[in-house]
């Protein structure tokens, strides 16, 4: 498929410029009243800054009798609070009943949710019932880092003929306990906007944070990042909501949250140019420095292979690997390189230098 999608530019169909496309809400839907008050709320504390409504009526949980959404009974709640403060409103669909009754309520925008996009018939299920339906779709990456079942999605839906689409950033799922709820893995979304530079990318801190009093730092990172807007999770009583309890912040909490963030240029201006490309220039220089240099340790690997092939040694050798990752540690904490960098980088380094040695020891390529 081309590397190219025809979606309509985001500014287009939202009216937003200069400024994140800024979407906000409750978690879920739990009463008339409730979704009421959060959305007035929204509206007095951050006046002109939010553009759309959200709100969960259809939950997908991990285990059973956990709340699972209030269903159908809410579709009109969300639509009246909508109404009432003139912004669109949009929920998150998980089948074809979902599309058929949300369209029915006159819900304005759809949102595709993290554990449905991991499974391709049921985006293609929800792409057959968009067929002839002009409405903007957003798309959750799936829960587990799968880029390609991401772009999966976004390409099942935009074959359907929606050209309204965005994709929403809500971090990835690990078995390693970190700070996030869902660790951001910043390089995924970066290389779905390489492929994809036309698909807005909208951030959800929420989900990846976990707790409110990460929201700010992660929103403002999705800016700096030169992503295209956010999803917040609202309530006027996080600490009593039904769902994510501890991830949902009060509509003043949000206002205070939107009027702090600082909107990155995409582009720098024409005077600006010259200082960005000799910076540029010399980072294209010392990455070009060190392929040639990550070429050169192959060969070298490709000739310690040769070696251990000859006098019968394994390929792994722990201790001389113990080596290497605490000299390397101990030079990047120096150059204030993160130890989670130079272990992730070097692990890389590591298995192709097996890659190799392992060519060499079969005469095949070397399987890790």
């Amino acid at each position: 498929m081309s590397n190219k999608l025809d979606i309509t530019p985001l500014q287009q169909w939202t009216g937003i410029k200069n400024q994140p496309f800024t979407i906000a809400g409750p978690c879920s839907a739990e009463g008339e009243e409730q979704v009421m008050q959060t959305v007035q709320d929204i509206v007095k504390y951050a006046p002109g800054k939010v553009h759309a409504i959200r709100a969960g009526i259809w939950k997908p949980r991990t285990r059973p009798n956990q709340f699972e959404g209030v269903g159908g009974i809410g579709l009109p709640w969300i639509k009246k609070a909508s109404v009432a403060v003139g912004l669109p409103v949009m929920i998150e669909i998980a089948s074809a009943a979902h599309v058929e009754a949300a369209l029915k309520a006159g819900i304005d925008i759809l949102w595709i949710g993290a554990r449905t996009t991991v499974s391709p018939f049921n985006v293609q299920e929800i792409a057959d019932s968009l067929k002839g339906v002009d409405i903007p779709v957003l798309i959750k990456n799936p829960v587990n880092p799968d880029l390609e079942l991401w772009v999966g999605a976004i390409e099942r839906i935009h074959a359907a003929g929606i050209k309204k689409l965005a994709a929403v950033h809500r971090g990835f799922s690990s078995y390693e306990k970190t700070i996030y709820r869902n660790p951001p893995m910043w390089e995924i979304p970066i290389e779905l906007r390489r492929r994809y530079p036309e698909v807005p990318i909208i951030v959800d801190p929420s989900h990846i944070g976990g707790s409110r009093n990460m929201i700010s730092m992660l929103a403002q990172q999705g800016m700096d990042m030169g992503f295209d807007g956010l999803m917040i999770e609202t309530h006027i009583n996080p600490d009593k909501a039904w769902t994510d309890a501890k991830q949902q912040v009060t509509p003043q909490r949000l206002g205070e949250i939107l009027d702090a963030i600082i909107v990155r240029q995409p582009k720098a201006e024409m005077d600006e140019q010259h200082t960005l490309h000799d910076l540029r220039a010399k980072v294209d220089r010392i990455d070009n420095y060190i392929i040639e240099l990550l070429c050169e340790r192959m060969g070298i690997s490709e000739e310690i292979g040769e070696f251990k092939k000859q006098n019968q040694l394994a390929i792994h050798q722990a201790e001389r690997w113990s080596l290497i990752v605490k000299r390397a540690l101990e030079q990047g904490k120096n150059g204030g390189l993160t130890e989670e960098f130079i272990l992730k980088f070097y692990q890389q380094v590591h298995n192709e230098s097996i890659r190799h040695q392992s060519k060499v020891m079969e005469g095949e390529e070397g399987v890790i």
